[in-house]
């Protein structure tokens, strides 16, 4: 078979332009959790992490950073490894996702606030008086977890790994 007589994935519908993510929040079940990150090369811990943080809610949002805002972390100048169009692709294929957008500013407090979930989650390396967004979030109800990991495992090991093969 031809390639053109394949559509595209249906996980690809997951992917919300952050212009568009209000509209697509009212469709998603609640209590909406919402977590964001690089997610720049998909490991073991990512994918335990996102699991863990989708079963406290119904659905879940996440937010990547866009590649400059990955580049302002400071996490060296060949970051992001893949771009954020595949970075989208990879995190919407994740059946604990619900839906994903981005953000190009330093941090995702624009699309917590667009979002008004429910409960707001990051990894246990953020103490939650630490976790941008916490205030607001606690304001209208939420709650806001950091939850440990349980593989110790980073992009950044990942990445020092390869080198040296």
């Amino acid at each position: 078979m031809a390639p053109s007589q394949f559509s595209e994935p249906a996980f690809e519908l997951k992917i919300c332009a952050p212009g568009e993510l209000r509209g697509r929040i009212n469709l998603l079940p609640h209590p909406l959790v919402f977590t964001n990150g690089c997610f720049d090369i998909l490991h073991r811990g990512h994918v335990t992490y996102l699991a863990q943080a989708a079963a406290l809610g119904q659905s879940m949002v996440v937010a990547l950073n866009s590649d400059a805002s990955v580049k302002r972390l400071g996490k060296g100048g060949d970051r992001p490894v893949n771009p954020l169009e595949d970075r989208l692709a990879v995190m919407a294929a994740l059946e604990s996702v619900s839906l994903v957008t981005w953000f190009d500013e330093d941090t995702p407090l624009q699309r917590i606030l667009d979002c008004r979930p429910d409960i707001l989650v990051k990894g246990g390396d953020w103490p939650v008086d630490k976790i941008v967004g916490c205030a607001e979030v606690k304001s209208w109800g939420g709650t806001v977890h950091s939850i440990p990991f349980l593989h110790e495992k980073s992009t950044t090991a990942l990445l020092q790994k390869i080198r040296l093969l």
